[in-house]
């Protein structure tokens, strides 16, 4: 868990995968072909915690939906990159954006397609129900699911490695 503490300490912007990691990885799609989305709402306000913190969020995402861009809006989060397949050329936009190195950055993520970019950040996340191959390469694996809350256990691993943790908590008793 040290080793956690030391990567999570240097993070400055976490990346999220959406399908299998915001959500549980199942697609609704109904007869017109509009998309549905399962969220959970901890994770959401997770979200909104580390933005509150100072630190960054952002979405890198292979498919491209109204649902993800709207939920993203509400949250906040205005970096959101759809409809990237190969998600390293968003990477290298994003590392330019915000001027940030690889190694201030986490990406968090639950399948094949989320290594490329994995393996070239400072904390790579995998959900706990990831591809076998995908948890072979994290430094750190959720106890949650992905759409379980496992976003807001990366977010709160992160903020308290930070020591933002309780004083953000304890906001909420005031």
């Amino acid at each position: 868990m040290d080793s956690i503490i030391n990567l999570a300490k240097n993070i400055k912007l976490i990346i999220f995968d959406i399908d299998g990691v915001l959500t549980h990885g199942t697609l609704y799609i109904g007869d017109g072909g509009e998309e549905y989305k399962a969220f959970n709402s901890k994770d959401g306000h997770g979200l909104r915690m580390l933005t509150e913190c100072g630190l960054q969020a952002a979405i890198i995402t292979g498919r491209k939906s109204n649902v993800v861009k709207h939920r993203m809006q509400e949250l906040g989060i205005d970096t959101v990159f759809q409809g990237y397949r190969d998600k390293r050329p968003a990477f290298k936009e994003l590392l330019e954006k915000t001027g940030l190195q690889p190694e201030q950055i986490a990406y968090m993520g639950d399948d094949v397609v989320d290594l490329p970019v994995m393996t070239q950040v400072g904390m790579a996340i995998a959900v706990q129900d990831a591809h076998p191959f995908v948890l072979q390469h994290a430094d750190y694996v959720t106890e949650k699911g992905g759409g379980n809350g496992a976003a807001r256990e990366a977010i709160e691993t992160i903020l308290q490695a930070q020591g933002l943790l309780q004083d953000k908590l304890d906001s909420y008793l005031q």
